[in-house]
């Protein structure tokens, strides 16, 4: 069995202080997953020496790559380079093809006009005991440092860089150097179901499982993932094996699955519509455009979504969206009236097959005794019917509003698929 293993660092105060959102270990993991090689941890330090140094001997012991991010750059707070130098007992030297590498960014890419920096400068020098990596999207190198039999990968921050250094360089080498396994994933996603009541149902599936195959279940906004992992030596056996347990999971799981591939909501919305050759529009309040965002989002998506009216105030409602202002000084903007009125409205003016209509309270401000914070009326309508759905969300405004997106898309799918 393959025993190659990797740990992922990744450098800053600012992903500690929740200002920058780590993106970095999860895209590494995904791409190092895909050749066979499980990431046994994912950690951030911030910019202190003893911490970093930490980091580094306690992920040595447990894996045999490690893969660092950050702190490559050309001001004081960068520490990383230095760091590794002393790490690994090496000197920082002027290496001469980056160099010229920077020069040239300086020239030709960024045109700034400018002679360079001792700071951009400093961008070359590197330690003379490592691998440069070149990176030819930005001016810090990639590095390569080899230490009891472990080797070290340094790369820089930026994600678009660490990626073409990722894609380019190292994962072909880790390919040639290392006879790797295979890790395979497949995962569906389930709605209508609690967690619970899936993991009843299928505790006999979870005890025909082999050691090596695992089933893990991971709820988010109402709906459940199912996903199976099976490691193995032999590649067409491992994709053999899997197929047949996600075909047993898939038949226990029919009457509640969405999809049975790892993708989002809007996704399956626009395989449906471009299957059954229709178009899709929204008239959105409370959600002020992010469903429109979610549809729009999947290439492709102008082959279905015609567009969305943004009807965030009673006036726009009513003049815009010609809501009758009876129905909204009745039932109020959130109401099961009202929404009936918009996606109805939305779907004419729009000129759709389908059309989605939310409108709600989604705080932290604007409740009234009779609705509080959270309550949500959606509509959908199509197929010469209109149907609609009230919820209660308990959560922040941002979780609010990304909870009535994802519902309102399953009351979408459920439409769609309403062979009634």
């Amino acid at each position: 069995m393959n025993t190659i293993s990797a740990s992922i660092i990744t450098i800053g105060d600012e992903l500690l202080i929740g200002q920058v959102i780590d993106t970095n270990s999860a895209w590494m993991a995904q791409a190092l997953n895909k050749i066979g090689i499980p990431v046994h941890r994912r950690i951030a330090v911030g910019d202190k020496w003893d911490e970093i140094w930490q980091a580094l001997d306690q992920e040595s012991a447990l894996s045999t790559l490690i893969f660092i991010t950050g702190g490559l750059g050309p001001t004081s707070d960068d520490i990383t380079k230095p760091l590794l130098c002393k790490y690994f007992g090496g000197k920082l030297v002027l290496h001469q093809p980056t160099l010229q590498h920077v020069e040239y960014l300086f020239e030709h890419v960024f045109k700034r006009g400018l002679p360079l920096s001792e700071r951009n400068i400093k961008q070359a020098e590197v330690p003379d005991n490592c691998t440069i990596i070149k990176n030819e999207l930005g001016t810090a190198p990639g590095m390569l440092f080899e230490k009891n039999g472990c080797l070290f990968f340094s790369l820089p921050g930026v994600p678009h860089e660490m990626q073409g250094l990722m894609q380019n360089e190292i994962i072909p080498l880790l390919q040639q150097r290392f006879t790797l396994g295979s890790i395979e994933h497949r995962t569906l996603l389930t709605a209508g179901i609690g967690e619970s009541m899936l993991a009843e149902r299928l505790v006999e599936f979870e005890k025909s499982l082999p050691k090596n195959l695992s089933l893990a279940y991971l709820p988010n906004y109402g709906m459940v993932r199912l996903r199976l992992t099976l490691n193995g030596e032999n590649a067409t056996e491992v994709n053999t094996t899997i197929n047949t347990y996600f075909e047993n999971l898939k038949a226990l799981v029919a009457d509640v699955m969405i999809t049975d591939k790892d993708e989002p909501l809007e996704a399956v919305v626009g395989k449906i519509l471009l299957k059954q050759k229709r178009t899709i529009g929204t008239a959105e309040s409370c959600t002020g455009g992010y469903i429109s965002h979610l549809i729009t989002s999947i290439p492709g998506s102008s082959s279905y979504y015609e567009g969305s009216i943004i009807s965030y105030s009673y006036d726009i409602k009513e003049k815009v969206l010609h809501v009758k202002k009876q129905t909204l000084e009745k039932y109020g903007a959130v109401s099961e009236e009202v929404v009936r009125e918009m996606v109805h409205n939305a779907q004419q003016m729009l000129h759709t097959d389908y059309a989605i209509a939310v409108s709600g309270i989604m705080g932290p401000g604007g409740a009234t005794p009779d609705k509080p914070v959270g309550t949500v009326w959606m509509a959908v309508s199509g197929n010469h019917k209109i149907i609609t759905k009230k919820m209660h969300f308990r959560f922040n405004r941002q979780r609010n509003i990304q909870l009535t997106a994802a519902n309102a898309l399953l009351l979408l799918i459920q439409l769609m698929n309403d062979k009634n």
